[in-house]
């Protein structure tokens, strides 16, 4: 009731779009609270005046529904009609927002001053229960955090497992059985085992590790993430020795898991593995590092695919994008701190274990990209490794588990059987 003026937040929907009465179509942002929009009557959004980010004096008209997008509008002669009485301030029109910009935005949109939109009501709860709503993934538009996405950000951090004083990881579990232990690359989170973790957990218990910094996990303020921490961290989760399978910098995570904690290894799994980071490979990492500071993940994922997928799977329009929308939702549970910490890590232990392969007496897979731009020597790896296996696929770009997905499944179905004694099927269907 004592609303002078209001901030437009976002419209849900696009110019053009049908809407239906009851439908939110605008949120409005006061001092005190977050406000839908809903529409008076079923139509056609065809203008809006006010853009996200402006704040306005109540009275503003801010848009337009017509009941077809085929009705004659003029947004002006509408404006001059609608708009009644104005106080000598009030805004002039603005050019609408462009189809779909509301659905470009990602999780990782920041608000003016670099930090990530909060209603407020979610940062007065955050708050409350202790929490720097700036970790919370946001699911509202534009990925702003809402007060329900704040409930279960708190609600799954009651699940963490803690691996040292004050640092708790976000793990993952599904299935039954003997262990299994997913690790992701660099900038990913567990996301990116999806079709691996369904297929494993059918004879397995599988257990996704999320590292510090990613997803819900505790990103301490360090100079860098070790990669001997992590593999400490990854150790620290398991209750059993466990099949290890890491992709990437997962599989750095792997190999010093199963050079510093042999006893927690049953079998290993590496998948486009490195010892030492090639100058291609840092470089990507730096690029990574600075572009997450400065864009969406939307856009993060666009300058990332062509150094993780192959020219077959990109030329490809509908599997490429089915595939940028996966990239999008992992790489934006990852904030750019985190990257610059991991990639740090990933500098210091390059070439740390060089001499080292030899010692590893798990049995162990390597797989390997034939198309891979990042790290292309995994077969001389594979020679390293006392009784290693290599299978190799031509034409696959880096990111395997999620280019070749079923194969790669197959392959690690195969090479886990053929580690535990149980007698589960040869293939998976």
């Amino acid at each position: 009731m004592t609303m002078e003026e209001g901030t437009v937040v976002e419209w849900p929907i696009a110019i053009g779009d049908s809407v239906v009465r009851g439908e939110t179509v605008l949120i409005i942002e006061t001092e005190k609270s977050e406000v839908e929009v809903e529409a008076t009557a079923s139509g056609v959004l065809r203008h809006v005046y006010v853009e996200p980010g402006e704040t306005v004096p109540c009275a503003t008209i801010l848009g337009a529904i017509t009941g077809t997008m085929d009705e004659p509008f003029d947004p002006d002669a509408f404006a001059a009609e609608h708009r009644g009485p104005q106080p000598a301030a009030s805004v002039q029109p603005v050019p609408a927002v462009r189809p779909g910009a509301g659905a470009a935005r990602s999780a990782n949109q920041r608000a003016p001053g670099g930090h990530k939109a909060v209603a407020p009501v979610a940062r007065a709860l955050a708050r409350k229960l202790g929490l720097d709503p700036e970790v919370v993934h946001g699911t509202g538009p534009g990925g702003r955090v809402t007060k329900q996405d704040v409930e279960t950000h708190a609600e799954a951090r009651e699940r963490l497992v803690m691996v040292e004083d004050g640092i708790a990881l976000e793990v993952l579990r599904e299935g039954e059985g003997d262990p299994v232990l997913l690790l992701p690359g660099f900038g990913t989170d567990v996301s990116s085992f999806a079709l691996q973790a369904r297929v494993l957990a059918e004879h397995h218990a599988v257990v996704g590790v999320n590292p510090r910094g990613v997803g819900l996990s505790d990103a301490p303020d360090l100079p860098r993430y070790e990669v001997a921490r992590s593999a400490a961290d990854a150790a620290s989760v398991l209750d059993a020795p466990a099949h290890i399978v890491g992709a990437s910098l997962g599989a750095a995570v792997a190999l010093e898991l199963a050079l510093s904690h042999p006893d927690r290894v049953r079998s290993l799994t590496l998948i486009t593995p490195f010892v030492e980071a090639t100058p291609r490979l840092l470089a990507v990492t730096r690029a990574w590092c600075r572009i997450a500071a400065q864009v969406d993940a939307e856009a993060l994922a666009l300058a990332l695919a062509p150094w993780l997928f192959s020219e077959g799977l990109l030329a490809d329009d509908t599997i490429r994008e089915r595939t940028l929308r996966g990239l999008t939702a992992s790489v934006a549970k990852v904030p750019a701190a985190t990257l610059e910490r991991t990639a740090a890590g990933i500098t210091a232990w390059s070439g740390a274990r060089r001499n080292d392969l030899g010692k590893i007496a798990a049995p162990c897979l390597v797989l390997a990209a034939g198309a891979d731009l990042l790290t292309p020597h995994a077969d001389t790896i594979a020679a390293a490794i006392p009784g290693a296996n290599l299978i190799a696929f031509p034409g696959s770009g880096h990111a395997l588990a999620i280019e070749v997905s079923g194969r790669v499944s197959e392959a690690i179905h195969s090479h886990v059987r053929r580690n535990t004694g149980l007698r589960i099927p040869d293939s998976i269907p």
